[in-house]
């Protein structure tokens, strides 16, 4: 049996916006055994944590571990093997961050989520989508325009990313593979996108019919869909048809979001990823057209967020990251901080992000039964987000389901 005492914690809350005094925390078998004060036992490890703050480990709620270029168009070129071997330089970088959970929007396989949990890799436990579903000429469909080939099953970077599916039978097909192969959720694109050359922002994918049986056959395995999406349109049309989680959601208006709410359904705003590609797709080979779609949502993000929080929609929190700009992961918190409070903000990447997965009450929360995963940090993150920041400088001890990553104690 392995145990971890931790005393002279203040425990963090962020929904109730509170933080405890000081206390003790034992860990039994990766889960949080008691909470109390002056407790006791031959605890394999103590660790005294002289009045600093514990919060629950932070969920990122979209990544993309797998996409370790900006310029996706490369990635062609970049074999499973050294894709893989970035993937778990990057993940570690994650769980350094203190990301103990991050669900994958589309790349990561159940290999790379079996060597996580059998701690081949260091890094956060993933939930999977697999290969995200595009329609023909859609946000996956990464060929030229001068290509008259059906899709290739290549092995490389790229080819894991998307499949193409068109169709009633080919989406239904393509979904039930997908779960066959280990997917934790579904993702599908059902709007243009900024970093695919070829499908205008604005204009609807996927038709309602093609993603009424994508949700259908992913609640039949007990799971959901999650959709890339930007314009209002787009967003309305996944909300009606089922869709759990809208990702993006840049062009989001009032109405939308008051359906969003309605539905009980949750948006994954991923705002620093727009402020690091400002820096850098101009360099990365990025063409005017896809440049003009960057600064399109970039400027609607914030607004976003801001109508979403007046209609009750639930936020999530994601980052959707790509190439080597993983190390700015922790700046969405400051992002999103000219809008929302730290205390929303927090609640969104614990607790929130847990319901997404389907895991409240186990993740993002400290309370007896709930997986350890913990964040001992230097000061208090309801008042200050940048101990957060600097790749977990501020962080001396993380703990991730009861075993200790770092303890610089």
């Amino acid at each position: 049996m392995s145990e971890i005492l931790l005393t002279n914690v203040r425990i963090i809350d962020p929904e109730a916006e509170t933080v405890s005094d000081r206390a003790d925390l034992k860990v039994r078998d990766g889960r949080i055994a008691e909470i109390g004060s002056a407790l006791d036992g031959d605890s394999i490890e103590r660790i005294d944590a002289e009045g600093r703050f514990l919060m629950p480990g932070l969920i990122d709620c979209h990544v993309h571990p797998f996409l370790a270029d900006t310029n996706l168009a490369r990635l062609s070129e970049v074999p499973p093997t050294l894709m893989s071997a970035r993937a778990s330089h990057i993940l570690e970088g994650m769980l350094q961050r203190g990301f103990t959970t991050v669900r994958d929007a589309a790349g990561a396989d159940w290999g790379i989520k079996q060597a996580v949990e059998d701690g081949l890799i260091q890094g956060p436990r993933l939930f999977i989508a697999g290969r995200a579903l595009s329609q023909t000429g859609g946000h996956g469909d990464f060929r030229s325009r001068t290509d008259d080939r059906d899709v290739c099953h290549c092995q490389h970077a790229l080819a894991f990313t998307s499949r193409i599916a068109d169709g009633i039978d080919d989406v239904r097909r393509a979904v039930r593979d997908e779960l066959r192969k280990g997917a934790d959720q579904i993702k599908i694109m059902v709007s243009g996108g900024a970093s695919s050359p070829h499908d205008p922002l604005e204009c609807n994918q996927y038709s309602p019919s093609e993603i009424a049986v994508i949700v259908e056959e992913a609640e039949r395995r007990g799971t959901y869909v999650m959709a890339h999406a930007y314009g209002a349109d787009a967003i309305r049309v996944a909300l009606e048809c089922g869709v759990r989680t809208i990702e993006h959601g840049n062009m989001i208006d009032e109405a939308t979001a008051a359906l969003a709410a309605e539905k009980g359904a949750y948006l994954v705003p991923t705002l620093i990823t727009y402020e690091v590609l400002a820096e850098s797709a101009a360099d990365s080979g990025w063409s005017e057209a896809m440049l003009a779609k960057l600064a399109r949502v970039r400027e609607a993000g914030l607004e976003s967020i801001r109508i979403c929080r007046e209609a009750g929609v639930k936020l999530g929190l994601g980052t959707d990251l790509l190439g080597d700009s993983f190390d700015h992961q922790s700046r969405e918190f400051l992002v999103r901080s000219q809008v929302e409070s730290p205390a929303q903000i927090l609640h969104s990447a614990t607790r929130v992000n847990a319901e997404i997965l389907g895991r409240e009450g186990e993740l993002g929360v400290i309370a007896a039964g709930a997986i350890a995963d913990l964040l001992l940090l230097d000061g208090n993150p309801l008042d200050d987000l940048s101990v957060l920041q600097d790749q977990g400088a501020h962080m001396p001890v993380i703990v991730k389901q009861g075993a200790i990553v770092k303890n610089r104690l």
